[in-house]
């Protein structure tokens, strides 16, 4: 039995967070969600996500990986292709929907900077290589906090691109 569409946000949300909780890696976590509601598989734009978590690196110093995850599933979706190079408006439909997710995310957060969201959410900035601020981050509850944005991503991820392929379809 098929899921219906109003359904797949709310899946992307439980599978992301719960892969976040598990796994870590709020890019690659975010991608998972949103490519197991929709049914969609590529292992090598999962596997380019990974530096993207916590800004870039585990720095902190670069936008939420959870919305970089999400931005790679849009332009998975409607991105550009390499036989379109040369044709800068094959750029538009991606850079908008991904304009869109970015929008709905700083209205929900406030910002998008992961650093920015760490202070926000814990009141600091935890450097998650260092094992001593890794374990203060989980008691602070870093992995609640961020697998919950990280499903939230997910669902608002989902959102657009489902609202983008029925507008497809209307044409």
């Amino acid at each position: 039995m098929q899921m219906e569409n109003a359904q797949l946000p709310e899946l992307a949300f439980n599978k992301a967070k719960q892969y976040e909780m598990v796994s870590g890696g709020c890019s690659q976590c975010t991608l998972a969600g949103i490519f197991d509601a929709l049914g969609a598989k590529n292992d090598t734009i999962f596997k380019a996500a990974t530096g993207l978590a916590d800004g870039v690196g585990l720095t902190g110093d670069g936008h939420c990986g959870a919305l970089s995850g999400g931005v790679l599933a849009i332009g998975y979706f409607f991105g550009r292709e390499k036989k379109d190079f040369g044709d800068m408006m094959k750029l538009v439909k991606g850079n908008l929907l991904s304009k869109k997710l970015h929008g709905r995310f700083v209205q929900k957060y406030g910002t998008c900077r992961c650093a920015d969201l760490q202070i926000s959410f814990f009141g600091r900035f935890y450097n998650l290589y260092d094992a001593e601020e890794m374990k203060a981050a989980i008691k602070a509850g870093l992995l609640d906090t961020c697998s919950t944005l990280v499903g939230e991503v997910a669902r608002m991820a989902t959102e657009i691109i489902l609202d983008a392929r029925a507008n497809d379809e209307k044409k």
